[in-house]
């Protein structure tokens, strides 16, 4: 059994491929990985400096007759990608044609009425970018990293959701800042009807409310 320390850019599927697993969750159901899974919930949110456990593979062996072809199938576990696009005013951008680029392949898209689109996608993907072809929206492309979201417990987490949900537009960096304290209040005064809840303090219930809408 090895130790795996996670890196920016991983979560579990990608992690499971790389040392040979069809299935995640024979690593992510593992007894030495209950802390980690109770921590941290979604195995396709994980943090830099993560401790994994990955068990060793187990031979399997299947029969079969002599002097005959067989035929063996392993099928490889993908990612369905999700995405929602809305205009700055929180309208859906609906019924749009768009081409989603991830590794290398290409997939025409056109986004359902609440703005959405879904793809599966190989479950080693790293990056990609989607381009309207609708020449008025007011972008040409959209960067897409995939496994680099943080936790909504790390500051990092907060920014990135924030940075997705247009209310936050500085560095991913984990940095408190003033500019961070602005945006989150920003968020607080759009779903908090308490005005004593708007605070600029990104505590728990600031948390979750954050992860429901954007999420995960």
């Amino acid at each position: 059994m090895a130790k795996y320390r996670v890196k920016q850019g991983d979560y579990l599927p990608k992690i499971a491929k790389q040392h040979g697993f069809a299935d995640y969750l024979t690593i992510w159901d593992h007894p030495n990985n209950a802390e980690l899974k109770n921590k941290r919930k979604n195995p396709n949110v994980l943090y830099p400096g993560d401790l994994l456990f990955i068990p060793d593979q187990e031979e399997k062996v299947e029969s079969g007759a002599t002097e005959q072809r067989h035929r063996f199938v392993v099928k490889g576990p993908t990612l369905m990608l999700r995405i929602v696009f809305k205009t700055i005013d929180d309208q859906p951008i609906a019924n749009e044609d768009c081409e989603l680029q991830v590794d290398g392949r290409v997939y025409s898209l056109t986004t359902d009425e609440d703005g959405m689109i879904e793809q599966r996608i190989p479950s080693t993907a790293e990056a990609g970018r989607l381009i309207f072809k609708n020449s008025e929206i007011s972008f040409d492309w959209i960067p897409i990293k995939i496994g680099h979201l943080d936790p909504i417990e790390e500051v990092s987490g907060w920014q990135a959701r924030l940075n997705n949900l247009g209310y936050y537009f500085g560095p991913i960096d984990g940095k408190l800042s003033e500019y961070l304290r602005e945006a989150v209040e920003e968020f607080q005064c759009d779903y908090f009807k308490d005005p004593m809840q708007v605070d600029g303090e990104c505590g728990s219930k600031t948390q979750a409310k954050l992860k429901k809408i954007h999420g995960c």
